[in-house]
């Protein structure tokens, strides 16, 4: 967990709408049990079937009790202009999860607040026939206050929305039906639904 001192320091440098993403960023490659194996640019790792690299997917609550859910890019390859959950992606080479995860809220909310790490899972997920995500992801949870305005990046970030606890396991309900009122990724859905089966104290008690 961030220091609130941290947090402070790492709030003077936030996102002001840069490219943050980059085809030829080096991702961590591991196996099932985290242990590096190597590095390969961001584009090799997701063409075909992909390659097993390290990533991330955070969800942030209000004290509404809502979560912040956002529509993807459609300059994105893969599951462009597909509704998400709030942040994603991958730690660099070199980077901790920590590192990572901090600085990607500030890339693409421009904010950050405290994350806590609530499990980790593998999963392959091909999209159409232009490449896939094959992903050993960490799966973060934090809490927005009112004060913190969000400013999303456009390059990233098509569109975004706070959504109740109720509507969004509604919208995950949908995925897979033969015409769903919106498009979903498929880690947003596998995520949703364990945080919301095996954690759900632990939603309860930020979304307050």
């Amino acid at each position: 967990m961030t220091s609130r001192r941290g947090l402070d320091e790492e709030m003077t440098s936030l996102s002001t709408h840069a490219t943050v993403s980059f085809d030829d960023e080096p991702l961590i490659l591991v196996d099932s049990d985290d242990t590096v194996t190597g590095y390969q640019n961001k584009a090799q790792a997701h063409e075909g079937g992909g390659v097993l690299h390290r990533a991330f997917s955070i969800f942030l609550f209000n004290p509404r009790g809502e979560v912040l859910l956002q529509q993807r890019s459609g300059e994105k390859p893969l599951w462009p202009l597909f509704w998400s959950n709030s942040c994603c992606s991958h730690p660099r080479r070199g980077e901790s999860y920590q590192e990572a995860t901090h600085r990607r809220l500030r890339e693409e909310l421009a904010v950050d607040t405290e994350l806590d790490f609530i499990y980790r899972f593998e999963y392959h997920a091909p999209f159409q026939d232009i490449g896939s995500e094959r992903e050993l992801c960490s799966v973060y949870i934090g809490r927005l206050d009112d004060t913190q305005a969000i400013d999303v990046n456009p390059s990233e970030i098509a569109d975004w929305r706070w959504l109740s606890l109720t509507d969004t396991d509604a919208l995950v309900a949908t995925h897979g039906q033969a015409e769903p009122p919106e498009r979903i990724t498929p880690w947003f859905v596998m995520e949703w639904q364990r945080l919301r089966s095996d954690f759900p104290e632990r939603i309860v008690q930020l979304a307050l």
